[in-house]
């Protein structure tokens, strides 16, 4: 096991105007399990490819642990990667896919066998190990893959969008086994995703990409409640923080009747709120709100609605009761809860200091 850490780390494709990838500082702790998320492009798989030595780094370094593994050809990184689509030989048995790298690497049959029956018992596979892949369910399948990185006993975990292939409720399911696991293995996991409920879920700490840039890392809750930029603000939470352009003035941003404490904001500020942290108030206070549209999900229900804000209509999400949504027209006024409210500079996307 062994720490890692990307220092100025840069990939920039032949041709190409701008780097995938731009001098990305980022320190892994041994042990540690990191989400890399953000949208397609964003160079988070370019990052993992990098670490795993399948992308060239065009300055900059990587280090595993001490060692500088920035010209390290991939084979003596002691890194394992588990794949998107899997990656199985269908001609060999579970038991021969998952020791196969040890085959390769000359361990001896007595200690392949042992290893692979080991990782078989943590992953639930010892009755599948006789069976070839085509034989076994999406879930299965993806927990071969993660038998046979197991076995290798790496320093780091590398996974690239493992659960993308799956259906939603295995999804969810696998997400848990994973978490699960590489804690209980204690080894450092880089783990890819485009999926920001999966990043919240399953990372002890998530570096949040745009554009090849690292825009904020930091735990879960940290991430959700002081995003430091507009980019991570709309990116982390589900569904996304409102965002609303206001105009500040003397220290203050209008919500409808409501004043918020803006200090140090002027001029274009965008103003944020989860839609679980805005509460109905009678009429005549704060912003006033019509329903366009309620989706119900059972306990919760979300109210799409539409506001006269900053001169022009704004869309705002408002997360209420399940049992007793409002009905699509219905006026209604709702203000922020101020101690969640978020601020931020509209030009430079930067938060404010808080209210």
């Amino acid at each position: 096991m062994a720490t890692v850490t990307f220092d100025k780390a840069t990939r920039v494709y032949p041709g190409a105007l701008v780097p995938s990838v731009d001098g990305i500082d980022l320190e892994i702790a041994d042990g540690e399990f990191l989400v890399l998320v953000g949208p397609s492009g964003c160079g988070k798989s370019t990052t993992l490819r990098m670490l795993a030595g399948l992308e060239e780094v065009n300055s900059g370094r990587i280090l595993i642990g001490d060692k500088d593994v920035t010209n390290v050809p991939p084979k003596d990184r002691d890194i394992a990667m588990v794949f998107q689509n899997y990656a199985l030989y269908p001609h060999m048995t579970v038991g021969e896919n998952m020791g196969f790298a040890l085959k390769i690497a000359g361990v001896d049959k007595a200690e392949r066998t042992r290893r692979v029956k080991e990782a078989a018992e943590l992953l639930d596979l010892v009755q599948y190990l006789d069976r070839k892949p085509k034989a076994l369910s999406g879930g299965q399948r993806q927990r071969v893959a993660m038998g046979r990185a197991i076995v290798r006993s790496p320093q780091v975990f590398l996974m690239d969008e493992p659960l993308s292939n799956l259906d939603a409720k295995l999804r969810v399911q696998t997400r848990t086994q994973i978490s699960s696991l590489t804690r209980r293995l204690g080894v450092t996991t880089v783990y890819v995703t485009h999926d920001q409920v999966e990043a919240l879920t399953m990372g002890d700490r998530v570096a949040v990409l745009k554009d090849g840039q690292l825009q904020q890392v930091g735990t879960p809750r940290e991430l959700y409640d002081r995003p430091r930029n507009v980019f991570v603000a709309g990116f982390i939470g589900s569904p996304a923080m409102n965002l609303l352009e206001l105009d500040a003035a003397n220290g203050q941003v209008s919500f409808g009747s409501a004043a918020i404490s803006a200090p140090g904001a002027a001029g274009a500020t965008t103003l944020g709120i989860r839609p679980e942290d805005i509460q109905f108030v009678g009429e005549g206070e704060g912003l006033e709100i019509t329903v366009d549209v309620v989706e119900e999900l059972g306990a919760d229900a979300y109210v799409y609605a539409s506001a006269d804000l900053g001169g022009k209509t704004q869309t705002i999400v408002v997360r209420v009761d399940g049992r007793t949504p409002p009905a699509r027209g219905q006026r209604l006024n709702i203000a922020p809860k101020l101690q969640h409210v978020h601020l931020f500079d509209t030009n430079s996307g930067l938060r404010l200091e808080e209210a």
